[in-house]
């Protein structure tokens, strides 16, 4: 079974489906250790594993799209990747399915924001036409074909013109035939509110730690009529925050030790990894095994 068609089963089963983002494929590793169904590749933690960057719009189609074969082939349930824009005119988007598509995907969202784009939590979003959006999503539909990656319409509307330009967006988006809607840039649980009242079919939900939507569990999303919750940087700020730590005690005290037990040891880490399959392999066909 692909990944898109995993996704399309567990959307079918009507329970709101958690997908913590992950900068990396070693994060996506954990994510699906830790039980979750589904991993969200975010652009903000793709910038940050790759450049060390903010969020602003700063990765090539190319980049993205190898970030997402990246992590694909390091997991086996669904990915949720981050496509921008689309990176530029219906040749772009078409070719930006395409290699979504060869990534192995589970499912992509295109936003509404004019180039150069950036993180929908920062103030200066500037939208395109709602209007030339419906074309843009048309063409993704259109570039997907028969195949069962899933299509995602994110708005970023609601901090750069409010919330009715939100809503009124995420329902033209519906009509075009995508597979769910994503209104981004909610800091508050007033807007979780008004969003999940004003669309109805399946939508998206983005939890931003920072702000009090964390305040809601999966259960609330759920019952308020989501379909998909993204946890977007968690893992991201736990692990930066973690490493500054220890960082913090080696420069200090000149040895790491008194951060032993916050790190995994050696064995776990090999487990995380899967390095038993590696050796497994060369046990069976390295060259001790002809000898």
């Amino acid at each position: 079974m692909t990944q898109a068609r995993a996704l399309k089963t567990l959307l079918g089963q009507g329970r709101i489906i958690q997908a913590p983002g992950a900068p990396d494929a070693l994060t996506a590793r954990l994510v699906q250790q830790a039980g979750f169904p589904a991993i969200y590749m975010t652009g903000f933690g793709a910038t940050a594993s790759r450049l060390g960057l903010p969020d602003l719009g700063l990765l090539s189609q190319t980049e993205m799209t190898t970030h997402a074969r990246d992590m694909t082939r390091a997991v086996s349930i669904p990915v949720i990747a981050d496509a921008d824009t689309g990176y530029g005119g219906p040749a772009n988007i078409t070719r930006t399915v395409q290699e979504y598509l060869q990534a192995g995907v589970a499912a992509i969202h295109l936003e509404d924001q004019q180039l150069p784009k950036r993180c929908g939590q920062l103030a200066g979003v500037r939208l395109i036409p709602a209007e030339e959006n419906v074309r843009r999503l048309r063409c993704a539909l259109a570039a997907r074909g028969d195949s069962d990656m899933l299509i995602i319409a994110r708005t970023d509307a609601l901090p750069a013109a409010g919330a009715a330009e939100a809503i009124r967006r995420a329902r033209m988006y519906q009509d075009t035939g995508v597979d769910l809607v994503f209104v981004d840039g909610i800091k508050t649980i007033a807007e979780v509110e008004t969003v999940a009242k004003a669309i109805e079919g399946p939508k998206v939900v983005s939890i931003v730690d920072g702000n009090e939507t964390t305040a809601l569990t999966a259960r609330d999303l759920e019952q308020m009529g989501f379909q998909l919750a993204f946890y977007a940087v968690s893992t991201l700020f736990s692990a930066v925050k973690a490493i500054a730590d220890t960082l913090a005690v080696l420069k200090r005290d000149g040895t790491p030790r008194a951060r032993a037990t916050d790190m995994v040891s050696y064995q776990e880490y090999s487990a995380i990894v899967g390095l038993s399959e590696f050796e497994h392999l060369d046990e069976a066909y390295g060259w001790s095994a002809g000898s």
